[in-house]
């Protein structure tokens, strides 16, 4: 009788975009060899108070109660729907003149274009995160430490930023990572996971015991990165990290916007044509820009599961669609 044998094929797996090896002598040495940056003063103060308050005119433009001095007012009542990252990508935010504004500021595109190399890019069309402090009806919430990149992804295939447009002080809402990690993310997928559980998915959160190889063994120790309004924080997709909440000694509210660039020659025509559709229906996408690009879902539901009323068609304020915006958003080759 013959015996058959049954061989398991390994994940094909693909091998990084970029290579930052050498010796830069500024931001990109830290991204490298730490897996994140804080870039000082990418938008000038003034401007960065200015795009804040823009996002805060867009928050009390609902006809809510909301009174951004009166803390009793910080209720999801008040609010339009946020998810429970503190986001907000309903309502056509992510396409409103401010949020496209705060994407070309040069001080933030530059960064990324020296990182890739070129300034042909694409940028992601990602979220508005305002976080308020102190909400009676919102507990902080615990930490989801995860990377945004497959274990399928070897190397450095995305940077993904944040423009601070407030202050991120020690007791206030920033993001958290552990320095370092990137170092060791082959190691962790090949010694820690079965290959046959990895996905495609771009995104994978870790479990406590698994946070225990990263912090006990490895001796990694969280932080939450420190800026100031105007500055931007770029990490590796690779590095682990969460959302940090404020403490109950905070009074600031964070105001940030996502926005990650590559260029525009990864993408290929399925994505960019699919970048394309979300972009005339003024979605959101994920925090890659060339890649992972599906349409989430535009319209609001309440918590009760009914559509919002005060759902939007369109942005409230609408960009100028100039050449730059478009290519950009990648309506419009280079």
């Amino acid at each position: 009788m013959a015996t058959t044998t049954t061989t398991t094929t390994a994940p094909a797996v693909t091998s990084g975009l970029l290579s930052l090896e050498g010796s830069y002598g500024d931001f990109r040495d830290e991204i490298r060899n730490k897996g994140y940056a804080v870039v000082k003063g990418a938008i000038p103060r003034d401007r960065a108070a200015a795009y804040q308050q823009k996002a805060f005119d867009w928050l009390t433009s609902f006809g809510t109660a909301l009174d951004m001095n009166d803390p009793k007012t910080w209720t999801a009542a008040n609010l339009p729907v946020q998810t429970k990252l503190n986001t907000f990508e309903n309502y056509c935010v992510v396409h409103e003149k401010f949020m496209w504004d705060v994407r070309q500021e040069p001080g933030v595109v530059e960064p990324f274009a020296r990182i890739w190399g070129t300034d042909e890019l694409l940028v992601s069309f990602d979220s508005l995160n305002v976080t308020f402090p102190g909400r009676s009806d919102k507990p902080p919430r615990k930490p989801w430490p995860h990377v945004d990149q497959s274990p399928l992804k070897r190397g450095l295939h995305c940077v993904q930023g944040i423009v601070n447009l407030g202050q991120a002080g020690p007791e206030d809402g920033s993001l958290m990572l552990l320095p370092n990690s990137v170092q060791h993310y082959d190691e962790f997928w090949d010694s820690q996971t079965d290959p046959k559980d990895w996905e495609a998915k771009d995104w994978r959160r870790f479990t406590e015991k698994e946070m225990e190889w990263w912090t006990a063994q490895k001796g990694l120790k969280a932080i939450k990165v420190e800026a100031e309004p105007g500055d931007l924080i770029l990490w590796d997709s690779r590095t682990v990290h969460w959302g940090g909440e404020p403490t109950e000694l905070s009074k600031t509210i964070r105001t940030v916007v996502y926005a990650s660039y590559s260029p525009a020659r990864l993408a290929l025509p399925e994505a960019l044509a699919e970048k394309q559709r979300v972009f005339k229906a003024y979605g959101a996408t994920t925090h890659w820009a060339h890649d992972n690009i599906f349409l989430r879902p535009v319209q609001a539901y309440l918590p009760d599961g009914t559509l919002d009323p005060r759902n939007r068609d369109e942005p409230r304020e609408k960009p100028e669609y100039t050449d730059r915006l478009l290519k950009l958003a990648g309506m419009k080759p280079y």
